[in-house]
């Protein structure tokens, strides 16, 4: 599961679009390394974080905060579509491991306390922490391998409006999804 919800939650997510723009100007590999190694080191914070987070609180009410958080950043993404502001690195060449450094940055930075982190952060919370790890880490991995391939491909040709509102409309059902959930902890 977290891995389908964390592909959906990377679709038109400001990292992956920044991996697009760098990887339709720069060196692919780079790029993309860059921003796995970024993924890797916050997801494992947000892991351990989330999987702290359960020894404090009754699992209904972190049901319920998820809930709230997925609804709250599916219209969030649904109504400010269109409006993001991609990365506008100059075209300059770039050795390949200042691309990666400066990957890993943006990622880092761009991600850090995002929609996406919270969410890992709140799957954490579960049973299983280091199958969200593995799970989240890898639909990253796989968000951003499209996202590189996408940006050296046909960069132009995509509706970022509609892949924005398409994972807005997502997060919200997977928010609803976890309603549901909350509500069956609290009436059991």
């Amino acid at each position: 599961m977290s891995y389908a919800l964390i592909v959906i939650a990377e679709i038109g997510d400001k990292s992956q679009l920044m991996c697009m723009v760098l990887a339709a100007r720069h060196r692919a590999i780079p790029v993309a390394l860059g921003a796995i190694a970024s993924f890797v080191v916050l997801n494992a914070l947000a892991v351990l974080l989330g999987a702290s987070l359960k020894e404090f609180f009754e699992p209904q009410w972190i049901a319920v905060t998820v809930s709230i958080l997925f609804i709250s950043f599916g219209l969030q993404i649904f109504w400010s579509a269109g409006n993001s502001q991609q990365s506008t690195l100059a075209r300059t060449v770039i050795s390949a491991k200042r691309l990666f450094i400066t990957t890993f940055m943006l990622i880092t930075v761009a991600e850090f306390g995002d929609k996406t982190q919270l969410a890992i952060l709140a799957l954490g919370s579960s049973d299983l922490p280091f199958s969200i790890f593995i799970g989240a880490t890898l639909a990253q991995i796989t968000t951003t391998v499209i996202a590189v391939w996408a940006g050296q491909r046909f960069l132009s040709n995509l509706s970022i409006t509609l892949v924005e509102k398409t994972s807005g409309i997502f997060f919200v059902i997977f928010g609803v999804i976890a309603a549901v959930k909350a509500y069956g902890l609290f009436i059991y």
